[in-house]
């Protein structure tokens, strides 16, 4: 399975991240680990949405698609 996912920081809850990953688990700890360069001024971070898909090409299209303008609207409206 292939994921994509929306974070929320946990200590500045205005604050997202939209991500993609075949191991949620792991991704959720590297994040809060602060491994990854645009999350970690905003750890700890915590799962606010995960969308799975079967298709890896689906997933990487949903995921840029939610990082377009149109998406982020999406997401504050439905998600």
């Amino acid at each position: 399975m292939f994921y994509v996912y929306i974070l929320q920081s946990i200590d500045h809850p205005a604050r997202f991240y939209t991500g993609f990953s075949s191991n949620i688990e792991n991704r959720l700890k590297a994040h809060n680990m602060g491994q990854d360069t645009y999350t970690r001024k905003y750890k700890p971070w915590k799962l606010k949405t995960l969308i799975s898909f079967t298709d890896r090409e689906r997933a990487l299209d949903f995921e840029r698609y939610l990082k377009t303008p149109s998406g982020r609207g999406f997401v504050k409206k439905r998600l």
